[in-house]
């Protein structure tokens, strides 16, 4: 017996124990809904957002090491929250005043853990009082004062780094006024502190300051990841009603049965319980690009209950009993379902092989996901349609329609065979076209954008209206962050997207090793060359020492008497001079370019302003190959063009393994199971010129490669495939019995063409629902895979004919030697 043989007889065996033990199957099945039903308890949330892609990341760990080691008390770190304070002006005497309240208000609340406070309210109240070192000191400081007083200390303060960091770029000393500032209220972390205890926090913290009065806002990872949390939360009660509620509606036009239609739904929610009981019990968290599984489930089960559904009435209309129906239209359609769940396994599962924790994530859990909608809709489906209609018979309960959703005789059966009509007259010239036209998308796709942006995951500034609108329990969360970071971006010199920094690791104690730092700025790529005379403008320790230099004329004196070239970078005697620095008032700024213990530096570079991420990044990266030191280019810029680089190279790699191996299986299996390989690559051929196009209107959209749509290329090849295969597959059966090409593909397209239409409404549409989610690379994401299974359909309708026939006259020449007469031109 052949290998195919042997396949198909196990597939026979397989279905036989379907059809003849449906009980025992639906039993089997129920009782694994509920051990997986237990594991849905256990699926934990993640709300990283951005710290999931960017983990283990040598650029990462080298910010991170930036953010640890180097004091900054107006910069943000993960255990504290900034307050953002707007207004007409934010430094009279009554919003200082309000300010410092609202700080001795957190102060005194042991559960917020309030360790420090840094901001204009407290600089401001020990200007004027020296000796008030406590919050409530510096109330009574501030209360006391006299509005003159206070604009004087405001002005005295000019200059001082840390007092203009924390104030609005419009900040005027001479008028004593700015139109925001930022106070950083640092927390206390004991052991076992986690990020739910900070999400508490600043949660409360987030709560206390809505009720104060004035425009005072709170801000910090606790708050951004709680918005993310409801981010996914309502995403998923706006998407998941319309994506039930549409497939509900075509469900009830391709199943027009109201039994059937339960059953379908019944398997749909099996399918969901598994795959998030198995998220559940492997650990693995539920993000936001996660909301795109359970759409997808659905969309490939709708597919396969359709086929099912439709496939067993066509056998009934024949005349079978419900038993031999079922034995019938399964016999067929379980090799097909099962191509279709490798392929679209190899799809989805494709993404495993990225560098980036929540593409794999998403490759694994779709793919497992894959497998349990086989099991589901292969075997328990049918078990259950097969039992119910045994129900229905012994009981005379009257089938609503029976009939199959289109056939020959049909308008849409007539419709959906006009490709294969007219292509068989020129077989060859319409491959050629479809070639050259899928070539020239693929070609204009391929300068699609690759970008990594933290606003990709979250709410947009403004929601739109049709969201605003919803009624409870569908109304959104109030979401503050992006219109915070709009703020922060806009009011304050933060430039984190106009620099970058490189991290240096060596002993800064040595002579000539500030030299050493300074050494590579005369010579920077272009990018970083925005200095006089085409040098770098850096921001460093030795930045510090100068500007300390010219405030004091004893520093400026001991750094000349250790400055041998009279650059003014002291080159020896650096230990006495960093001592000297530190003690000074310019010590906490030299903390943010130099530790205390001089073994690490970082320095900051200012950009081009004209420059793209990936030139900034790609010259920061060479520019560190400069230094005497280890170096490391690191900021936001570097990591986020990092992560850029992995998403495209996630996204070809995961095209490429796809196709590969979803190729080679095709050839294999039609080789093993048909004895005709080529017809393998004709199944691939719809699919890829179905990805053509779909990478090309995604440039001619606008749209780029991101965190979540980069999976969408080889997930179009696993979900895709699926029309190609099941109307390669009933090809296949219509052609082994009358060995004519063009009146096996009429058949096909006539009875298969009419699931796949109903399959494609459903899905397309269905997918196309995320669109409606909150966060931007969800709606991309939804767009993106409705237009991939609208392509899919229309290119398996209009592109598999031709192919079928060129294999045919192919096929025909080679075996016989003469021209197939059932193809001519």
């Amino acid at each position: 017996m052949s290998v195919g043989e042997q396949i198909e007889a196990g597939t026979r065996r397989l279905n036989d124990a379907i059809v003849d033990r449906p009980r025992q199957v639906i039993v089997a099945f129920l009782v694994l809904t509920m051990v997986f039903a237990g594991g849905m308890g256990l699926v934990s949330t993640d709300t990283g957002a951005t710290d999931a892609f960017t983990e283990g990341l040598d650029e990462q760990e080298a910010l991170d090491a930036v953010n640890e080691q180097f004091d900054d008390p107006f910069e943000p770190r993960s255990e504290s929250t900034q307050l953002i304070h707007t207004g007409g002006n934010v430094l009279t005497k009554e919003a200082l005043v309000r300010d410092i309240r609202l700080l001795e208000e957190l102060t005194n609340r042991d559960d917020l853990r309030v360790a420090s406070v840094n901001g204009p309210a407290p600089v401001v109240a020990r200007a004027i009082d020296p000796s008030a070192t406590t919050v409530t000191e510096q109330r009574r400081a501030l209360e006391g004062a006299t509005p003159t007083q206070i604009r004087r200390a405001v002005r005295g303060l000019e200059g001082e780094p840390q007092f203009g960091r924390a104030l609005s770029t419009d900040f005027n000393p001479t008028s004593a006024s700015a139109s925001a500032s930022i106070t950083v209220v640092s927390h206390q972390v004991p052991p076992g502190f986690s990020d739910g205890n900070l999400q508490e926090i600043q949660t409360t913290i987030q709560t206390i300051t809505n009720d104060y009065p004035g425009d005072i806002r709170a801000f910090g990872i606790g708050i951004t990841n709680a918005e993310t949390a409801n981010v996914i939360g309502d995403s998923l009660t706006i998407v998941m009603p319309v994506v039930v509620l549409l497939l509900l509606l075509f469900l009830v036009v391709a199943y027009r049965d109201p039994i059937d239609l339960s059953l379908g739904l019944l398997s749909l929610l099996m399918t969901v319980i598994w795959t998030f009981g198995f998220l559940g019990f492997s650990g693995i968290p539920f993000s936001q690009q996660m909301i795109s599984v359970p759409v997808l489930l659905l969309a490939v089960g709708v597919d396969f209950g359709i086929h099912i559904i439709n496939r067993y009435r066509e056998e009934t209309v024949k005349g079978y009993e419900a038993v031999e129906a079922m034995r019938e239209a399964n016999n067929q359609l379980m090799i097909a379902f099962v191509i279709v769940t490798a392929t679209t396994v190899f799809g989805f599962g494709a993404n495993v092989i990225s560098d980036l924790g929540p593409i794999r994530d998403l490759g694994i859990a779709s793919a497992i996901g894959i497998i349990f909608t086989f099991l589901i809709f292969g075997l328990f489906l049918p078990a259950a349609k097969l039992e119910v209609d045994k129900l229905r018979d012994a009981y005379g309960v009257p089938e609503f329609n029976s009939a199959p959703i289109s056939s020959s005789d049909s308008t849409l059966g007539r419709l959906l065979t006009f490709p294969t009509q007219v292509s068989q007259y020129a077989p060859i010239a319409f491959v050629i076209v479809l070639l050259v036209t899928g070539g020239m998308a693929a070609t204009y796709g391929s300068g699609v954008d690759t970008s990594f942006e933290t606003e990709d995951f979250l709410p947009p500034e403004e929601l739109p209206e049709y969201v605003t609108a919803l009624p409870e329990p569908f109304a959104p969360s109030e979401y503050t962050v992006t219109e915070t970071i709009t703020l922060l971006e806009d009011r304050f010199s933060t430039n984190q997207d106009q620099s970058v920094t490189i991290y240096v690791e060596g002993n800064f104690q040595e002579d000539h090793a500030l030299e050493a730092l300074a050494a590579p700025n005369d010579d920077p790529p272009s990018t970083l060359a925005v200095g006089d005379g085409g040098s770098a403008r850096p921001t460093s320790i030795v930045t510090v020492i100068r500007t300390q230099a010219e405030r004091d004329p004893e520093f400026a004196e001991l750094v000349a008497r250790n400055d041998v070239n009279g650059n003014g970078i002291p080159d020896r005697n650096l230990e006495r001079i960093y001592d000297v620095l530190f003690a000074s008032p310019a010590g906490d700024r030299a903390a943010q370019y130099l530790t205390r213990d001089r073994r690490n530096a970082q320095v900051d570079y200012a950009i081009d302003a004209s420059a793209s991420q990936g030139e900034a990044a790609a010259d920061a990266r060479q520019f560190s190959e400069s230094f005497r030191q280890d170096a490391t280019a690191t900021g936001q810029l570097v990591v986020f063009d990092a992560v850029t680089d992995i998403i495209f190279n996630s996204a070809i790699q995961g095209l490429v393994l796809a196709i590969g191996l979803t190729g080679v299986f095709l050839v294999v299996s039609y080789g093993v199971l048909e004895g005709k390989p080529l017809l393998g690559v004709v199944n691939l051929f719809p699919i890829l010129i179905a990805i053509a196009f779909l990478l090309g209107t995604m440039r001619a959209l606008g749209m780029s490669l991101n965190a979540l749509t980069a999976t969408i290329l080889s997930i179009s090849i696993g979900l895709g495939i699926a029309y190609s295969v099941h109307a390669t597959h009933r090809f296949v059966d219509e052609f082994n019995e009358n060995a004519n090409a063009y009146e096996s593909m009429i058949i096909t397209f006539s009875g298969t063409g009419g699931a796949l239409l109903g399959s494609m409404l459903t899905t397309s549409l269905g997918t196309g629902a995320l669109g409606l989610a909150i966060t931007p690379v969800l709606g991309d994401f939804g767009l993106l895979m409705g237009l991939s299974v609208l392509y899919s359909f229309i290119f398996t309708v209009v592109a598999l004919p031709p192919a079928v026939l060129l294999w045919e006259r192919y096929s025909g020449r080679r075996s016989s030697g003469v021209p197939n007469a059932a193809v001519t031109e």
